[in-house]
């Protein structure tokens, strides 16, 4: 089975990354770089692809966000749910898909089946062609913003579909939910979707803030927690 890396040193070389079909929950306190660790685990490395669903982050910034990790230009998709508010005259393009608010969760879900369709053509003609079926991850920042505008029930169906999607695709989902702005009840619901969460500690000490994170659930396991750092547009671990 298909694997992917994640650019997180403890995932890659203790587990070999990521197996294909998995679902994993990014689950973080504020102002802990939670997007940059969605990005990086959800970059796509040779031969892949990546849809980035945006409710928090205009398409551009997306954009330049992955292409500063080393995706390529065509490698990555976004389905931006906030510019098009703000300039409704915005036209889709192959790699670039606009909807009105992230509450029209049924052309978000329509714009998504559409561009997966395009990259598998892409990955089938590739020359040379790459593996199959075409490895795609999907990161969705953020879950918050999908609670916050439409509610529990409704974001649980919607990603009920979207991790079903991911699983049937042999892909790798990556979710953005922040810890401190939802009841257990919430937290809970939406880790039951998952096949593992990513939980992230944010610390304020003496001046400092020191964050880090462990895995829960990555082959029935949960891991020591590792520091990273984020400077200067520059995501990095401890060891």
């Amino acid at each position: 089975m298909y694997r992917y890396t994640t650019g997180i040193p403890l995932i890659d070389r203790e587990f070999g990354g990521l197996r294909a079909s998995t679902n994993v929950l990014i689950l973080a306190p504020p102002l802990a770089y939670a997007e940059r660790l969605a990005y990086r685990v959800a970059c796509p490395g040779a031969g892949e692809w990546t849809i980035a669903i945006s409710t928090d982050g205009r398409a551009s910034d997306v954009v330049g966000a992955f292409r500063n990790l080393g995706a390529g230009r065509n490698q990555v998709g976004i389905i931006d749910a906030i510019t098009k508010s703000s300039v409704p005259t915005l036209r889709d393009t192959p790699k670039a898909k606009f909807v009105t608010s992230p509450v029209d969760l049924t052309s978000i879900g329509i714009k998504f089946s559409r561009m997966v369709e395009s990259m598998w053509r892409e990955g089938v003609m590739a020359d040379p062609p790459g593996p199959m079926p075409p490895p795609i991850r999907l990161c969705v920042n953020s879950v918050s913003t999908l609670l916050m505008y439409t509610g529990l029930e409704v974001t649980f169906r919607f990603l009920h579909v979207i991790t079903n999607r991911v699983k049937k695709l042999e892909g790798l989902g990556i979710y953005v939910l922040n810890s401190e702005s939802f009841d257990e009840k919430t937290v809970a619901t939406m880790k039951q979707l998952m096949s593992m969460v990513i939980e992230v500690r944010s610390n304020d000490g003496e001046g400092l803030v020191e964050r880090d994170l462990r895995i829960v659930g990555i082959r029935g396991r949960t891991t020591p927690r590792i520091r990273y750092f984020y400077d200067d547009g520059t995501l990095t671990f401890e060891g």
